[in-house]
């Protein structure tokens, strides 16, 4: 099946959702907590559709289908590596100076804020993780 190609028009309007980072020709960049909150969303019971629809996406110029193949992957990278998987790009590009400048402020501010999002996180879990280490070893020694 071939993927969908969006219009200048549609894309304008893809932007406009606040849980998009970016939006291309064919391929959507969605905020990382977006991805945790509708994987959350999901495994409580609510269908992929419904939570796309919540979150203020038009299924008309997403794809009716969509949400089930988002929902599908993001439950994948979630099993396996929990919230920080979903919350890092995997997609293996590199933003090159060239693009961050070719984006809106906008776009900028929303990058810088599920990155920053991103390392809050990681902190949080390095430093539960040295804590746990810590107890292990007290534990250890008694």
């Amino acid at each position: 099946m071939a993927k969908k190609h969006y219009s200048e028009n549609e894309i304008k309007q893809l932007k406009q959702n606040p849980n998009i980072v970016d939006v291309k020709k064919n391929q959507i960049t969605y905020l990382p907590e977006f991805k945790v909150r509708a994987v959350k969303d999901n495994l409580e019971g609510k269908a992929p559709t419904l939570i796309f629809l919540e979150n203020g996406f038009d299924l008309d110029i997403l794809g009716k289908d969509i949400p089930r193949k988002r929902l599908y992957t993001w439950r994948e990278i979630y099993d396996k590596s929990g919230e920080l998987g979903l919350l890092t790009n995997y997609r293996g590009r590199k933003e090159s100076s060239k693009n961050s400048k070719e984006l809106s402020i906008e776009e900028q501010l929303k990058k810088a804020e599920a990155k920053i999002k991103f390392l809050e996180m990681e902190n949080e879990f390095l430093k539960k993780l040295e804590e746990m280490e810590r107890m292990a070893m007290k534990k250890k020694r008694n």
